[in-house]
């Protein structure tokens, strides 16, 4: 079995650790006042990687976590990281400041010739293009964009197509629909984007509940798996998931 990787997750908003539910701003849960002492102990218990996101970017723009990605970095984790990238410079100095990945959501959906752009200038270890997807009535995974609140019109397996094609490597897959909502992940829609795309390193994220959801994602053949509310509410913790 291929290498499986476990990324404890940190939102902020307003500086503060929080979990949205179903990616509703209306809807968050705050968790602590203090997301560096959070991920330091997360680099205590083990964890090698971080996925950090930057809600208030997500909706406004503007990256806003240069120290917190410096001092998880410090700590020897490796850092995942996104929010509100609408440009190269944003990419740029993201890298700059640490991170071993940025994560690219909306823009991707929006405008996949600039991210395959700098796919090919920064590498596909540097990138990892996150498509949140909400299922319709008739089944189609739809890609909202704008933190989750706007309808993009384009289609998940059109463009997790193209992106593989292209030679991405790192797609991160989530359910919006069990985001912070501890109803399990979706095995089906991972299971989906296998057959779809099987060069992909598919990362799972959304209704992580138990260490049986980690042990499920990594039989279904996922890369890795995105670990947020179980962890802040003591469900589990990441040492016990590292022994899995």
């Amino acid at each position: 079995m291929s290498e499986f990787t476990l990324y404890p997750a940190i939102d902020v908003r307003d500086g503060r650790v929080v979990r949205l539910a179903q990616g509703d701003y209306a809807r968050e849960t705050r968790y602590g006042d203090d997301p560096l002492a959070l991920a330091l102990d997360y680099a205590v218990q083990g964890a090698s990687w971080l996925h950090l996101v930057d809600l208030d970017a997500a909706k406004a723009g503007g990256y806003t976590l240069v120290a917190l990605v410096q001092g998880a970095s410090a700590a020897g984790l490796q850092v995942q990281t996104g929010g509100g990238v609408r440009s190269r410079d944003d990419v740029q100095r993201i890298l700059d400041a640490g991170a071993a990945r940025v994560v690219i959501g909306s823009l991707a959906v929006r405008e996949p010739d600039v991210v395959l752009a700098w796919l090919d200038e920064f590498g596909a270890e540097r990138i990892t293009v996150a498509l949140d997807a909400r299922q319709d009535g008739e089944g189609a995974w739809r890609l909202p964009v704008h933190g989750w609140t706007e309808d993009s019109g384009a289609i998940l397996d059109a463009l997790a197509t193209r992106y593989a094609q292209a030679g991405l490597r790192h797609l991160l897959c989530t359910d919006i629909g069990r985001d912070g909502m501890l109803s399990g992940p979706n095995v089906d829609l991972y299971d989906h984007l296998r057959v779809l795309a099987p060069q992909l390193r598919v990362q799972a994220s959304g209704g992580v509940r138990a260490l049986d959801d980690v042990r499920v994602a990594r039989e279904q053949g996922c890369a890795g798996i995105v670990l947020g509310r179980a962890l802040l509410e003591g469900r589990f913790d990441v040492a016990g998931a590292l022994a899995c």
